[in-house]
């Protein structure tokens, strides 16, 4: 039996990483969705005939059952505008999950010291991990998830940002008070009465840092932050399987840990700030900067959907660059048939994607493929920036911080040096916006009283429509 189920760990960690790769290209990322998938089916069948537990299938069964009915219906009918919220959710109940598994091992043992009767270093140091970090992950992304569906009150969003040194105090007290009862668990806990005490108090201690680090992040670095919350939740299923032996969830922890931490790297510097920075920094969701140009200071030109249609439609090349206000406005089906009529007249149409555009990795280019964007078209920041130049219409939907040229101009403003879209050096710049608010930032957008753009105001979808409907007419 102990051969069969080493075979089916092979298999799953193999289906694991074929399924990965399979990610790298839109081609073949739902096909490899479903290969992981797989895998971790066959991984959790591993599992139930290594443990084969006879006494507790009904309560196995009746877990797998609620988790089926909790989980498949809100993946199918949750649209596309809400997949930020979905994935931050599903991470949380990962975290927590670990978290909750920490905490049964501890009570199944009285203590880690008399766990197995001969507990290892690595076994104790894991649980402990895997309590702290697990629970960390599944407040903060509770956290994240209120932020991205927009359950905090802007007013209190921003006091909760410029209340930011505070929780920072507060956690490095958490951290500290974490640390102790995690060496007091670790080497004395054995024997003493309120044993079962002190691993809810390292999780609560654990969760209110979770609660406490994301609280005061604003909403322009939730990209980021959510892919920092996977990588820990990766990271407290090796945790937790290091200290389980098992290799199913180390396996698939790392993995989960090393591509999250990869990702958020590489989304840091896209915004040319540091992790620490962003989730000690608090910034996004704070007022309108002094220093920054702001867009009642300048003559804001209007225009319409005849004149945007006109404009784009005898241009030897359009950019469109997407933001949060297309997800939110479903705009992506229109987008896809404006450029089709335009790709009809001779025009050449391409995407502009930043990385950091919406509220997850990747939010863009999701929205777009939904629309069946042909991949070769979505270009990255550092593939099209060198061609605004030479564009003669980029059309802005729902973008905002992204294409703020203070980032590359003021040095005052708290964007300086994120790298951007370099949407202003078009010759011609039209934004689709419902109003002269800014954007999650909070900060003014100088691009919007430029010489060369215009406003087109309204809803996205209903605006590029009415600008389909203009070039028909044509």
């Amino acid at each position: 039996m102990g051969y069969l189920v080493s075979v089916l760990y092979i298999i799953a960690f193999a289906m694991f990483i074929y399924g990965l790769s399979g990610l790298t290209g839109p081609k073949t990322a739902v096909r490899g969705n479903y290969i992981a998938a797989v895998g971790m089916f066959i991984a959790v069948v591993a599992v139930l005939i290594d443990i084969r537990d006879t006494e507790n299938w009904g309560l196995i069964i009746g877990g797998l059952a609620v988790g089926i009915i909790l989980g498949v219906p809100p993946a199918l009918k949750t649209k596309m505008t809400a997949m930020p919220q979905l994935v931050a959710l599903f991470n949380g109940v990962g975290g927590g999950t670990v978290a909750l598994i920490a905490w049964a091992e501890y009570l199944e043992s009285t203590s880690f010291t008399t766990l197995d009767d001969d507990p290892t270093v690595v076994m104790i140091v894991g649980s402990l991990f895997a309590a702290i970090i697990g629970s960390i992950s599944f407040w903060g992304s509770l956290v994240a998830f209120a932020k991205l569906q927009e359950l905090l009150n802007k007013n209190l969003e921003r006091k909760l940002v410029a209340s930011a040194k505070l929780f920072q105090l507060a956690n490095i007290v958490l951290v500290l008070a974490s640390i102790a009862i995690a060496v007091y668990i670790g080497i004395s806990a054995d024997g003493d009465p309120l044993a079962s005490w002190w691993i809810l108090a390292l999780l609560i201690a654990a969760g209110l840092m979770g609660l406490f680090v994301v609280l005061p992040i604003g909403g322009a670095d939730m990209p980021v932050v959510i892919s920092l919350l996977n990588a820990l939740t990766g990271l407290s299923a090796a945790a937790a399987g290091l200290a389980l032996n098992n290799q199913a969830m180390i396996v698939a922890g790392m993995i989960v840990g090393a591509s999250g931490t990869i990702l958020t790297n590489l989304m840091a510097k896209a915004m040319n700030r540091s992790i620490p920075a962003i989730v000690f920094g608090a910034f996004g969701g704070g007022e309108a900067a002094a220093g920054v140009a702001s867009a009642s200071g300048g003559t804001v030109k209007a225009t319409s959907a005849s004149d945007a249609a006109i404009q784009m439609a005898y241009a030897n090349q359009v950019i469109v660059v997407p933001g949060y206000g297309l997800a939110v406005a479903q705009a992506q089906h229109a987008v896809k048939e404006m450029a089709a009529l335009l790709e009809d007249r001779g025009v050449e149409v391409k995407y502009a994607i930043h990385p950091v555009a919406g509220r997850m990795p990747g939010h863009m280019n999701v929205l777009l493929a939904e629309a069946d964007v042909e991949y070769d078209a979505m270009k990255e920041m550092d593939d099209i920036n060198g061609e605004f130049g030479r564009t003669d219409v980029t059309i802005v939907i729902g973008a905002n911080d992204v294409t703020n040229p203070a980032a590359r101009l003021d040095s005052t403003s708290p964007i300086y040096g994120m790298p951007i879209l370099n949407v202003d050096q078009s010759k011609s710049v039209i934004v689709l916006k419902r109003s002269m608010s800014s954007g999650y930032a909070g900060i003014d957008n100088p691009l919007f009283t430029a010489d060369n753009t215009s406003m087109l105001f309204g809803d996205a979808k209903k605006m590029v429509s009415e600008v389909t409907e203009e070039l028909k007419a044509l």
